[in-house]
């Protein structure tokens, strides 16, 4: 029974150094697919909260074709999944040719577009809710002062706004963190790629718990700098 049992453990030491040597001889590649995860990350961040924060001022316009087109833009973007728009982005514009339209991305370039897209109109509601939160009287109080209407939206009207709207922001960037992954629908080797491959070809889940620990990880650091962010605006309240 002890012998047993000390084969038992001299097997577990092992099989332990093995998961070790496992680890370091993937942790390259996964790290790899971290880094276009990132990029996509960040680069969405980029392109989609300016875009959200224009078509959020359209959406509130007064000029009423200008509201219809971006709330069908708004309705269209947040009622169909993010990998469906991937795939008709990447694989359904190409098939637009025999109608002598000619749009081709390649599969970075698909998914940014993709991304920026989606989330920008997330951030318009966003950043609608915040601009309609405003009060009346303080443009009025920008036309007493002579501002015009974009002084008073931006010295005015979004310092006021960011703050409100910067906890919704945050929850929206912390889900793009996560979002990211459905880059794989198009080919791209982004994290959750690298981590099916190497799970496919080795039949072992380590990748698997090792990529959820990286989303994990990139989680708590992001969620820390918004944290450290909102605090540092709390001057507005």
């Amino acid at each position: 029974m002890s012998q047993i049992w000390l084969e038992g453990i001299f097997l577990f030491n092992l099989k332990g150094d093995h998961l070790m040597t496992y680890i370091l001889e993937i942790l390259p590649s996964l790290l790899d697919g971290a880094k276009l995860t990132l990029e996509i990350f960040f680069w969405t961040i980029i392109g989609s909260i300016p875009l959200g924060l224009l078509v959020g001022l359209g959406l509130i316009s007064k000029i009423k074709p200008i509201k219809y087109f971006l709330n069908f833009y708004v309705w269209l973007m947040r009622g169909t999944p993010l990998l469906l728009q991937l795939i008709f982005v990447f694989y359904g514009l190409p098939t637009l040719q025999q109608f002598h339209i000619h749009i081709v991305f390649g599969r970075y370039d698909a998914a940014l577009f993709a991304f920026i897209l989606n989330y920008g109109a997330y951030f318009a509601e966003i950043f609608r809710g915040g601009l309609q939160s405003i009060p009346k009287g303080q443009y009025e109080s920008a036309k007493v002062l002579r501002l015009s209407y974009w002084q008073t939206i931006r010295t005015i009207v979004i310092p006021q706004v960011f703050k409100i709207v910067l906890p919704s922001i945050g929850n929206e960037i912390i889900n793009l963190v996560k979002d990211s992954s459905l880059v794989y629908v198009i080919g791209l080797g982004d994290l959750l790629r690298a981590g099916n491959v190497a799970t496919s070809r080795d039949v072992t889940l380590v990748p698997l718990l090792m990529v959820g620990a990286i989303y994990l990880l990139l989680t708590a650091i992001f969620t820390l700098i918004l944290k450290k962010i909102e605090k540092h605006y709390s001057y507005y309240k």
